[in-house]
């Protein structure tokens, strides 16, 4: 049970948010001096916090209900204040976008063992069965593998228009990842298929001696490709979560406030499929070494894991009166 000492000590920051807000309503946002504006970015975080823990007491419906309503509009206002700029940008990619990425990490790992699960079915199945393998990829597909060749060399011979045609293929795929999550199906069908894609081709190659020249293929660009596509099903999936169980929260504003953060995991995949379709049409399909593209590779994902996991330090602004 929340105590009222804990209540009374609490109650000011939420007057002051609420004065703080009353005054960009009337005075408009600029009015605001930098001073205020770091204030009311401290007050909306420890606010949020405040909120979590009065929901968890059943006595305090009220009291939450107030602050959910505080929040609401300090979001509104903070948001709708903001403005695009190249700086605005470089900020997004260099800070926002790998913290969102790790606060919502889980839904990512969700949509990779989804797929790893497909990959596992789909190898099974193409491993007992070969002809299962003619279902899912197709018969030419299948005789050119028996062949022993690999269907990619025409990629080369066009590659400006390859990669503009591989970007679109691959952005489209993620942005059908992230919209089918409404519900959830879509996105763990997507998931799954395209893990029994890569499954049976695997197997497929394995059976016919081309392992190396598949993976040496596939390593360059989808060590990005693939990660995107798990992050924009993660995306989808974390909205799907936010409709499915949205706790205190009323549905459209649990699936508002996790669609905020599901588009900008969707929109920080764009960049890096533009980077892993120009890998696929111009270095993926080529007579390189073996040796460089796994390197290559290598060295893309050691970059790729770096950059979503590393963050500047920020200095922790403290409340005496918290």
């Amino acid at each position: 049970m929340i105590s009222t000492r804990w209540l009374e000590k609490r109650k000011p920051h939420w007057s002051r948010l609420e004065e703080l807000l009353n005054a960009s309503s009337r005075k408009g946002f600029k009015s605001l001096t930098r001073a205020e504006l770091q204030e009311l970015s401290l007050l909306y975080r420890q606010i949020a916090a405040d909120l979590a823990v009065l929901r968890e007491d059943r006595g305090s419906v009220n009291f939450a209900r107030y602050l959910n309503q505080l929040l609401a509009r300090a979001h509104n206002t903070i948001y709708s204040a903001h403005r695009g700029s190249p700086s605005a940008v470089i900020d997004f990619f260099a800070r926002t976008y790998p913290r969102v990425f790790r606060e919502n990490l889980r839904y990512t790992m969700v949509a990779f063992l989804i797929f790893l699960a497909g990959a596992a079915v789909g190898s099974a199945l193409t491993y007992h069965d070969p002809d299962f393998k003619v279902k899912i990829l197709g018969p030419e597909m299948v005789a050119t593998i028996d062949r022993q060749q690999m269907w990619t060399h025409s990629i080369v011979g066009i590659k400006p228009v390859a990669s503009s045609a591989i970007m679109t293929n691959n952005i489209t795929v993620s942005f059908m990842a992230f919209a089918s999550g409404i519900t959830g199906v879509g996105t763990i069908y997507s998931m799954a298929f395209n893990g029994i894609l890569i499954g049976v081709i695997g197997v497929a190659c394995h059976l016919s001696g081309m392992s190396l020249q598949l993976w040496s293929f596939v390593a360059p660009h989808g060590v990005l490709e693939l990660p995107a596509i798990f992050i924009a099903g993660g995306a989808g999936l974390k909205l799907a979560y936010s409709l499915l169980f949205p706790r205190f929260l009323p549905r459209r504003e649990s699936l508002a406030r996790a669609g905020s953060e599901a588009v900008k995991l969707l929109l920080g995949c764009v960049p890096i499929l533009v980077i892993a379709g120009t890998i696929e049409a111009y270095v993926s399909p080529t007579e390189l070494a073996v040796k460089f593209k796994f390197g290559l590779a290598g060295a893309l994902f050691s970059l790729l894991i770096v950059y979503l996991f590393w963050a500047p330090v920020e200095k922790p602004t403290t409340d005496p009166a918290a």
